[in-house]
């Protein structure tokens, strides 16, 4: 036996199920989400021990070295940062881009103005309503 045979770890050898893990890992959440499908299709409880796995061990959800773990903002970075090899398409989508975020802007502030319009005639109405019930409360009780 040669010394490389002589040690048996989980690298080298091991049961079939963490092999096929380690391989599935090194191929990434779409192999898992392939092997799951499949495992629905051929007996639906491999497809659902493997759904339950893969939320259990947070593979469903890790999104490792994934573009979609990052935030969305952090995504559009990503995006502006690579070029097409087209100048004029990257200038292109760079104005256009900025275009969105600036009409984003805009959309968020008139919400924020919307929404304190609401709340300040709501409290005014409120106040009105308190104002009116207000005299009722305070007159003497006659006995």
């Amino acid at each position: 036996m040669t010394p490389s045979h002589a040690y048996s770890g989980p690298e080298t050898s091991g049961n079939w199920l963490t092999r096929t893990e380690a391989w599935l890992d090194a191929r990434g959440k779409g192999a898992w989400i392939a092997t799951m499908v499949l495992g629905f299709i051929f007996f639906w409880p491999v497809g659902l021990a493997l759904l339950a796995y893969m939320i259990w061990s947070k593979r469903m959800f890790s999104g490792r070295n994934s573009p979609m773990s990052c935030s969305p903002r952090a995504r559009g970075a990503m995006t502006r940062m690579r070029s097409s090899g087209n100048m004029a398409f990257d200038s292109y989508k760079a104005d256009m881009l900025r275009r969105l975020e600036e009409e984003q802007e805009a959309f968020q502030s008139y919400l924020n103005r919307l929404r304190e319009a609401k709340d300040k005639a709501e409290f005014d109405q409120f106040m009105d309503e308190r104002a009116k019930r207000k005299p009722d409360t305070d007159s003497p009780v006659e006995t």
